[in-house]
């Protein structure tokens, strides 16, 4: 379902054709949380560590899952399952890699204090069978453990004992530890040196098991946070990639000597949370008016997401009802249907919600996150303040932001969610619907509690029947939307933009891979 977003004639060309090897420069808008693994669910510093740090299994170029650390699997029982593991595999230190690295690592990642954890349900234990065998034993039935797995890296437990860094830490809340800005992983790519901010530079792994796709031998990333800055280093040939290529940037680029836009849909869906718990975290009323479902439909009537694909999305955006984008499994037509633009309507409802003068609240987005998520949310707050609202607005870089929001000291949140690792509806379910509790609801707005969507998620995590499967999630996800328990906004577009010598392949989840890069003279 996903190849017709691929580049795929990019992704034709990675073939070994003797190109003599290169320096890769690239730049994005922010810098990675770290380079621990497991340390955050931050998409952008989960494909970073991925050049450093491998799963036993992974995506290949076309979102397909592929053998990685391990080689093959096999269900012994529904809460059973064994995996072998790649002979001959090492560490960038020299270590071996086996089955005790595999247990510690997947443990860390579920650990009650790591942030990953939701990204790995149901694991309760991880055996060891011999020096190149593990059964991961489940609390039940996980019809989509090998999609989990992409996303949960494999770290050398010698190396982790010795700089006492087996238990996790949580980056979002500004945890440090050695794993931070120390890396040692079994990689295409090997850490040279890391400056938080500043640069991160990664050499290839001559000692590598896979076969190279890529012509590499050394990637210099630079965090960039000035979409104009950005631009000026691609264009002047200091940078060769940039990520995220600002869209209002695009015809400029379009129209330069060597470089080109990258753009094709996206998966990643745009969206609103909002706090239904008590209070408000920044209001001028009692209780809060956002518990009410009829204040939650004057938001989503105030605000013209047409307006914003035409002014600020430079027409590329997607605008949506749903929280998963049409290429996720669980979606149907209906979930995109929105409710109108109507500022009337809009006042109407706070009138017969008992609130006809508005009140105030704070809206927090993050200013180097999402394409344009600064520009989305001033022109929400002038959408809300028309229809007789008091957003306090509130951009900041994105740590803070997540922080904040981790924390739930927000009213009206921004959230960018692209179903990773699973590529499934179930990841929307289970990280931003379901009550909080253990693995689930980890990104679920305050006091937002429906039994019915917890009773359905729990069913669609075991269910191993594809369309009892996907009835469940439809059913579970309409519950949602007509609680209007998030905003839907939009799903992004992937944005890029290369020089002429860059071939790499765009995939929908607007993931950068560069072990599939190549530069060319």
């Amino acid at each position: 379902m996903l190849r017709h977003l691929m580049m795929s004639a990019a992704a034709a060309t990675l073939v070994a054709t003797g190109v003599s090897a290169e320096t890769l420069r690239f730049a994005t808008a922010r810098d990675v949380y770290g380079l621990d693994p497991h340390a955050v669910t931050d998409s952008f510093t989960n494909i970073f560590t991925h050049h450093l740090y491998e799963p036993l299994v992974r995506y290949d170029a076309d979102l397909n899952i592929e053998p990685a650390l391990a080689t093959g699997w096999e269900v012994i029982e529904p809460t059973r399952v064994r995996f072998t593991l790649r002979e001959g595999v090492s560490f960038h230190g020299g270590e071996a890699f086996g089955a005790d690295d595999v247990q510690v690592s997947l443990m860390r990642a579920v650990d009650p204090k790591s942030p990953l954890r939701g990204n790995l349900p149901g694991l309760k234990a991880v055996e060891i069978v011999d020096d190149l065998t593990v059964d991961l034993i489940l609390e039940g039935p996980t019809p989509l453990l090998n999609n989990y797995l992409t996303n949960i890296f494999i770290l050398d437990r010698g190396w982790l004992e010795a700089n006492n860094a087996v238990a996790p830490i949580d980056a979002s809340q500004g945890e440090e530890g050695h794993t931070t800005n120390n890396a040692n992983g079994t990689g295409p790519f090997k850490l040279e040196s890391r400056r938080p901010d500043a640069l991160n530079v990664l050499v290839v792994n001559e000692g590598w098991w896979d076969t190279p796709q890529h012509n590499l031998t050394r990637i210099e990333h630079t965090p960039i946070g000035s979409d104009a800055t950005r631009v000026a280093a691609l264009l002047s040939g200091e940078i060769d990639l940039i990520e995220p290529a600002p869209l209002q940037d695009a015809g400029r680029i379009e129209a330069s000597e060597g470089v080109r836009m990258l753009q094709n849909p996206g998966l990643r869906s745009i969206m609103m949370g909002i706090n239904m718990g008590d209070s408000l975290v920044d209001g001028n009323v009692e209780g809060n008016p956002l518990k009410d479902i009829r204040v939650r439909q004057a938001l989503y009537h105030a605000i013209n997401m047409d307006l914003i694909r035409e002014r600020i999305m430079r027409g590329k955006s997607r605008v949506t009802g749903s929280l998963i984008a049409p290429e996720v499994n669980g979606y149907t037509e209906a979930m995109d249907q929105r409710l109108p633009y109507d500022p009337e309507r809009a006042r109407a409802l706070l009138v017969e919600a008992g609130y006809p003068d508005g009140f105030a609240f704070n809206l927090n987005c993050p200013n180097d996150r999402y394409v344009n998520d600064e520009g989305i949310c001033q022109a929400m707050a002038a959408m809300l303040a028309q229809a007789g609202l008091e957003p306090r607005l509130v951009t900041e870089p994105r740590q803070m932001h997540f922080q904040k929001v981790d924390n739930r000291q927000v009213d009206l949140f921004m959230l960018g969610w692209a179903t990773l690792p699973m590529l499934d509806g179930f990841s929307v379910l289970s990280a931003m619907l379901a009550s909080p509790g253990g693995e689930y609801g980890t990104f679920t707005p305050a006091g937002y509690s429906n039994p019915k969507v917890d009773e359905l998620t729990k069913a669609v995590a075991v269910e191993v029947d594809p369309s009892k499967r996907n009835a469940m999630m439809v059913e579970a996800l309409m519950l949602a939307k007509a609680d209007i328990a998030w905003l839907p906004l939009h799903q992004q577009p992937l944005s890029w933009a290369v020089r002429d010598t860059v071939e790499i392949p765009q995939a929908a989840d607007d993931l950068v891979r560069l072990w599939y890069a190549r530069v060319t003279k």
